[in-house]
């Protein structure tokens, strides 16, 4: 088979035979190029997608160019960086929590434990459960692209850090509000509970009579304490308290130290809760050397083991 046509400029007839090794040349020679053209296209598009779009790069060939990589170890220590960062802070909120769970320990262990409360190191168990795991892996927390589960763990660490923030004003207002009551011990040296709040036969009479405090006898001088901070509002004598001085405390309490042998604080004088304010004495109505301790509450009279935290023994 052949095909002619006529070349307008020339007039010069020209002839092409058509044969199937010349029809399989062709195809054999279209379908080389079209090979070629198409690996130079995916090689040039590939070049654009891993300088213009990394994402499509690897999705499209699985390759990342250097300063992708580069790129990507950059943002990869910067979020490992910021979990540090948040953690560090987390890290130093646990601690100030820790200190004042201490100090609450502080204030509420009675005196007779005391020194006991830490045991030893390997005196402890229990199985070990990772905070929060299950709910990761029922996420597909660890499924997710490296740099998702980096900003995830971030925020929740971020999440941890405002609630650390939060129990730690809590915890502070309320160990300030604590530490504003009078909850400490009149007498921190050695002393022993002669009488206790309540119904008593009285020691000079003998007829029944109520005791509304506590008495802690002490040798003569011994120091006296503020329970808590407060303002002093009476320091005189008194005929049956001997020497006496009242502080007021914060949410209307007052306290009492009575039979004192001589007082360190005059009136309208500020103190903080164990600041000296006199010495055991034995003066007014009185058998012995001790200290009576009333505790009052909006007028009212408490028996003094109610409000103490740290327990006489």
């Amino acid at each position: 088979m052949q095909l002619m046509w006529l070349s307008s400029p020339t007039s010069q007839i020209r002839k092409i035979s058509i044969t199937a090794r010349n029809v399989l040349l062709a195809a054999l020679a279209l379908g080389v190029g079209l090979l070629f053209l198409g690996f130079v296209l995916n090689w040039v598009g590939l070049r654009i997608a891993v300088e213009s779009n990394p994402d499509l790069a690897r999705s499209m060939g699985g390759v990342t160019s250097e300063f992708e990589q580069k790129r990507m170890e950059a943002v990869y220590r910067d979020r490992l960086d910021q979990l540090k960062s948040v953690l560090d802070q987390n890290i130093q909120e646990v601690k100030k929590l820790e200190s004042m769970k201490n100090r609450f320990m502080e204030l509420a262990t009675p005196a007779a434990l005391k020194g006991r409360y830490n045991v030893k190191e390997d005196s402890k168990g229990g199985p070990f459960v990772s905070a929060q795991l299950q709910q990761y892996l029922k996420a597909g927390f660890f499924r997710q692209p490296l740099q998702t589960e980096m900003n995830q763990t971030t925020e929740q660490a971020k999440g941890v850090g405002e609630s650390l923030v939060s129990y730690e004003s809590k915890w502070r207002n309320h160990l300030a509000w604590l530490e504003a009551l009078p909850i400490g011990l009149p007498i921190q040296s050695d002393f022993r509970l002669t009488s206790g709040f309540g119904l008593r036969n009285d020691p000079f009479t003998g007829a029944l009579a109520m005791h509304e405090g506590l008495d802690f006898a002490a040798d003569v001088g011994t120091t006296v304490r503020a329970a808590g901070p407060g303002v002093v509002v009476r320091s005189e004598w008194d005929t049956g308290y001997g020497n006496v001085v009242e502080i007021k405390h914060a949410e209307n309490f007052l306290t009492r130290y009575a039979h004192l042998s001589q007082r360190r604080v005059v009136e309208n004088t500020p103190v903080d809760g164990g600041t000296v304010i006199g010495d055991v004495g034995s003066t007014g109505r009185s058998t012995g050397p001790h200290l009576h301790y009333e505790i009052f509450y909006q007028g009212k009279v408490l028996n003094p083991r109610q409000v103490l935290l740290v327990q006489a023994p």
